[in-house]
């Protein structure tokens, strides 16, 4: 491992992003880990979702804006997820209709829009990725996703009443500190290294998050997990676990700690995510949880993201961000070939992601993180 290049790193956690969010997508949001079971045994490859899910809530989401609320409005079936519409309104219908096994969420696929947009400006510029997140979301079957975040109806809901898209992030929600927001920022962090600067790079994901996401307790999250990636990205990769364990520390949560006493008694994952911290989306909890697995698994990332698919909870970007750190630290010939080959669009993303590292390349210089 001590001999992986940029290269290596760079294409393991992008690969990361997008292995880590689908292999946890037939489970996502399920809070009942006995029905996760029941539905899916022990997740350790691809599933399609069933059309039961026991825990969705989608009938109690609003479909006019963020958060909770009525169905009345039509920003989802009128101006995005258009023909999705009649599915919120079923009781437990799960949120990820309409995917197979191997699909990414809406989220993941969103990512992909950004990268595009970054291959084709030879970097990272906000109002090209604000033109064609636009496009994407609102062209008609353009996926088969069948719910968004509350970010998204947020944004669309002010894009509709006339707002320019760099002011259509919504106020902080309840829910707006959310590991969502995460999961657009390595490509970010990537195609700003040739900047040199961790100051720049700092900037430009904050840059990118305000996009999409009005938040201040997210964007200490946000420079924390550059932080993290920008010394992943240089250390040896027998670094990852102590790095992963130092970051969650200074955020509060005292990782080494729980980590050795899961291992001194091979206790499970679902002790730490599920009792000392919630698997629910909100960053203070879901954050602290990657880096737990992070530092638990540094040197098995097939490990990793299986113990973080069968947490259930918001494990889909959970695995995201979670992937792409430990994608940073072992690198891609650690991905299992069957989750690479497994995915439905993996032909679509190695164009995308080849491209992309021929960008970047190895001879980019790593700042020094700030």
């Amino acid at each position: 491992m001590s001999a992986l290049t940029l290269t290596d790193r760079l294409r393991g956690a992008l690969w990361g992003l997008f292995v880590g969010d689908a292999l946890a997508m037939p489970a996502h949001w399920y809070y009942d880990i006995a029905a996760l079971q029941r539905d899916y045994g022990t997740i350790r490859d691809y599933q399609a979702p069933k059309e039961h899910h026991p825990n969705s809530i989608m009938t109690r989401a609003s479909t006019g804006r963020a958060g909770r609320g009525d169905q009345a409005g039509d920003v989802i079936g009128g101006v995005i997820l258009k023909g999705k519409k009649a599915f919120w309104g079923r009781p437990h219908q799960h949120y990820h209709h309409g995917l197979r096994a191997g699909d990414n969420t809406l989220n993941l696929l969103c990512v992909r829009v950004l990268i595009r947009a970054i291959n084709a400006a030879g970097h990272y510029a906000p109002a090209d990725f604000l033109r064609d997140y636009i496009a994407f979301m609102t062209a008609p079957e353009s996926h088969n996703d069948t719910y968004a975040e509350s970010y998204h109806r947020d944004f669309f809901a002010r894009y509709a009443q006339g707002l320019p898209p760099e002011r259509c992030a919504g106020v902080e929600g309840h829910d707006t500190a959310s590991i969502g927001g995460l999961v657009g920022l390595p490509p970010v962090l990537f195609a700003t290294l040739d900047q040199g600067d961790a100051a720049v790079i700092h900037t430009a994901l904050l840059t990118h998050l305000r996009l999409t996401h009005r938040s201040v307790t997210l964007e200490r999250y946000a420079v924390a997990l550059g932080e993290l990636l920008m010394h992943v990205l240089q250390e040896p990769a027998n670094r990852l676990g102590p790095l992963a364990c130092v970051t969650a520390e200074r955020l509060g949560f005292p990782a080494t700690a729980v980590v050795e006493r899961s291992l001194r008694n091979r206790s499970s994952d679902l002790d730490v995510i599920g009792k000392m911290l919630s698997p629910a989306c909100y960053i203070d909890q879901s954050f602290p949880a990657v880096l737990y697995l992070a530092a638990r698994y540094a040197d098995d990332i097939e490990a990793a993201l299986i113990a973080n698919a069968n947490g259930g909870g918001d494990n889909c970007h959970r695995g995201a961000v979670l992937g792409a750190i430990l994608g940073a630290g072992v690198g891609f010939p650690a991905i299992p070939e069957r989750w690479i080959q497994g995915l439905q669009a993996r032909a679509e993303l190695e164009t995308e992601i080849e491209t992309f590292i021929k960008r970047v390349g190895e001879a980019n210089p790593l700042p020094r993180p700030g």
